[in-house]
C-alpha cells in the first residue's frame, strides 16, 4: 500500500493545480487541465491527478472559510454578520444567481471532473503499476466522485449524473431524479470500500474503508433508506478502528488532529493551503472578528446536566445561566464570563475592562468586545477549530476540518434504528456512547422510551454535537422542520441582563420566549422567511441553466 503525509498531499495537491507557466508546456497541454494524450505515463503523475482531486473538495465559500464551517450560517443556529449571498440565503433573499450557490455547484463538479478524468485514462497504467494501486486510486476517485454527488443532490435534488469526461456534442445533459444519484452514490460508496485500506497512520485526509461506509450510511440516512443506513453504519462501528475521542474540546483543536474518531478530514498547510476561521470566529479580544455567531435559541437547547431542558430542571439558574448545562454548551459557544484564548470574555456595555491571562500576572485591559460595534451581536461565539496555537497568526491557520466523525456514524445508526421501530439495547446504547464521552457525561437515556420520544431525543444530539459542522441544513431538511425554524427571528442576548427565566419549549425542541418575563428586550438580529414550497433546495445557477438547455430549474425559482 503507498502512503503520503498530510504535507506530501497538499505539495502534491498544489503542484496539480499550478502548472507550469513555460511555453512549450502550454502549447502542449491545455490550459483547462492535463490531456489525456499524456497523462497518465507513470505512478507518480497517478498520484498527482488523484491528489487534485482531493485538492477539489478543498474549497472555501466566503473568504478563507472552509465550506463546513459556514454552511451551518444558512439555518436556524448560525448567522453571518457580513451581508452578502450567504446571509441572503439564511434570511430567505436569495435567487438563481446567488455566488456562494454557484460556488457550491462549480466546486463539487469542479472534483467530479477531476475524478472523471483519472478514472477514464487510468487504464492505461494497468499492467505498469501494483494491482493494489490500481485498485486503491480507482476507489478514492469513486470515493471523491460519490461524496460530490452527495453533497450536490441534497443542495439541489436531482443533478446532472456525469460518469465520465464529456464531448462540447455530450454536454447538454438533463437532470438524472435525486433517487438516481443517490443509488449510484451508494453502490459507488459499496464497491469502492472494498478497495480502501482501514486507515493511513493517523492521516485523515484520503478515502478509508470506513470513510466510504460511514458517507453511504450518511448517505441513505439522509433518503430514508433505514435498513441501508443502520447496516452501513453497524459495518463502521464493527471495524473496531474508529473510537470516540476521550476530550470534546480537544477534538477540534491541533491536540485531536489525528484523532480516529475524525473519518475524513479537509486538510490544511501553511504555504499551500490555509484558511482564517479563527479570525472569524473569535472575540474581537482574541483578535477575531465575530463574523459567524450562535443566536440566544442555540444557547438555549442544550439541557441541563441532568438531562432535562432548563425550563424543568430545578438546576437552572437565571442568574447563573451557563452553569449545570449540558458540556458540549461551553465547548462549542464562548460564553459571557468565560475564556476564550486566556482572556476574559464579557460583553455587558460596562464590562469596559476585563482580565488577560496571558500575561503574569494577569493584567486588566480594555475590553473591545463591549465597545467595538462589530463585536458579537448576539453575545456568544462559536469556538470549534479556534485553538490559541493560531492566536497570532490567525488567518493563516492549517487545523484541519473533519468532513466525517464516528460520533456521527453512532447517531446515523441510532436515527435509523429509531425510524425502523427497533428500540433495542444497541439504539440505546449509540446515543448514549456518544452522551457519556469523558469530558461530557450526559445522564444515559433510559430505556422504555417511545418511537417519537427517541425521535426527538436523537434530533437533539445531533444538534448538540455537531453544531458549526456543516451538517444542520441537511438535518432540517429532511426533517422538514426548516418551514417552521427558519420563518423564526434571529434573536441574541439582552443587551445588559440574562432572561429572567427559562423559555418553554415547542415540539421541535425549540425554544419560546413568550413566558419570559424580559424577552421583549432581546436584540432582535435578523427576520427570516422561509418558502416551504421552494427552498427546500436550492436554485440551480442561473449560469448552468443558461449553458445547459437540457436543465430544468428547481420548483418556483
Amino acid at each position: 500500500m503507498f502512503r503520503f503525509s498530510k504535507y506530501s498531499v497538499l505539495f502534491l495537491a498544489l503542484l496539480f493545480i499550478v502548472p507550469s507557466c513555460k511555453e512549450d508546456y502550454l502549447e502542449k497541454i491545455p490550459l483547462s487541465g492535463p490531456s489525456s494524450s499524456s497523462f497518465y505515463s507513470n505512478q507518480d503523475e497517478l498520484m498527482l491527478g488523484l491528489m487534485g482531486c482531493y485538492k477539489a473538495l478543498n474549497f472555501n465559500s466566503k473568504s478563507q472559510r472552509p465550506w463546513p464551517v459556514i454552511m451551518d450560517v444558512v439555518t436556524d443556529i448560525e448567522w453571518n454578520r457580513s451581508a452578502g449571498d450567504l446571509q441572503d440565503i439564511g434570511k430567505g433573499d436569495h435567487a438563481s444567481n446567488n455566488d456562494a450557490i454557484l460556488t457550491c455547484w462549480r466546486e463539487f463538479y469542479q472534483a467530479i471532473n477531476r475524478c472523471n478524468f483519472l478514472l477514464d485514462n487510468i487504464d492505461k497504467l494497468k499492467a505498469s503499476v501494483p494491482p493494489t494501486v490500481y485498485a486503491q486510486s480507482k476507489a478514492e476517485a469513486r470515493f471523491i466522485r460519490a461524496i460530490s454527488y452527495h453533497y450536490l443532490v441534497e443542495l439541489f435534488g436531482g443533478v446532472p449524473l456525469v460518469t465520465k469526461m464529456l464531448t462540447l456534442e455530450e454536454s447538454q445533459i438533463p437532470k438524472s431524479s435525486k433517487k438516481d444519484v443517490v443509488d449510484f452514490i451508494i453502490k459507488e460508496l459499496t464497491e469502492a470500500a472494498v478497495d480502501l485500506p482501514l486507515n493511513y497512520s493517523g492521516n485523515t485526509g484520503r478515502a478509508s474503508k470506513g470513510a466510504a461506509l460511514g458517507f453511504k450510511a450518511r448517505a441513505a440516512l439522509y433518503n430514508e433508506r433505514w435498513d441501508v443506513a443502520a447496516t452501513a453504519a453497524k459495518e463502521v462501528m464493527d471495524l473496531k478502528y474508529h473510537t470516540l475521542y476521550p476530550n470534546f474540546p480537544d477534538l477540534f483543536m491541533f491536540a485531536g488532529e489525528k484523532a480516529t474518531e475524525h473519518m475524513f478530514a479537509l486538510q490544511f498547510q501553511k504555504g499551500v493551503i490555509i484558511h482564517a476561521t479563527p479570525n472569524f470566529l473569535t472575540s474581537r479580544m482574541a483578535g477575531g472578528v465575530s463574523n459567524e455567531i450562535p443566536p440566544q435559541t442555540m444557547v438555549d437547547q442544550y439541557q441541563a446536566v441532568d438531562g432535562l431542558t432548563i425550563d424543568k430542571s430545578p438546576l437552572y439558574d437565571p442568574k447563573k445561566p451557563f452553569a449545570n448545562r449540558d458540556p458540549r454548551l461551553t465547548f462549542t459557544i464562548t460564553v459571557p464570563g468565560s475564556r476564550l484564548f486566556n482572556i476574559q470574555f464579557e460583553v455587558h456595555p460596562d464590562s469596559l475592562q476585563v482580565w488577560n491571562y496571558n500575561f503574569t500576572p494577569a493584567k486588566r485591559v480594555a475590553n473591545t468586545d463591549a465597545t467595538n460595534a462589530f463585536a458579537t451581536y448576539s453575545g456568544y461565539l462559536y469556538k470549534k477549530y479556534c485553538d490559541i496555537i493560531d492566536m497570532s497568526d490567525n488567518k493563516q491557520s492549517e487545523l484541519n476540518h473533519s468532513l466525517l466523525r464516528y460520533a456521527e456514524i453512532l447517531l446515523i445508526y441510532a436515527e435509523s434504528k429509531i425510524e425502523l421501530n427497533q428500540l433495542d439495547a444497541t439504539t440505546y446504547d449509540a446515543i448514549n456512547q456518544v452522551r457519556r464521552r469523558p469530558t461530557v457525561l450526559m445522564p444515559v437515556i433510559t430505556t422504555g422510551k417511545t418511537q417519537a420520544e427517541m425521535r426527538q431525543i436523537v434530533r437533539q444530539e445531533r444538534n448538540y454535537e455537531l453544531a458549526m459542522e456543516g451538517l444542520r441544513l441537511f438535518d432540517i431538511r429532511r426533517w422538514k422542520t426548516a418551514e417552521r425554524l427558519m420563518n423564526k427571528p434571529v434573536l441574541g442576548k439582552i443587551k445588559r441582563e440574562f432572561l429572567a427565566n427559562a423559555p418553554t419549549f415547542d415540539a421541535d425542541g425549540y425554544p419560546v420566549y413568550t413566558g419570559v418575563i424580559n424577552g421583549s428586550q432581546m436584540r432582535l438580529i435578523e427576520t427570516r422567511k422561509f418558502n416551504k414550497d421552494r427552498d427546500y433546495l436550492w436554485p440551480i445557477p442561473n449560469v448552468e441553466i443558461a449553458a445547459n438547455k437540457a436543465l430544468v430549474q428547481n420548483p418556483n425559482w
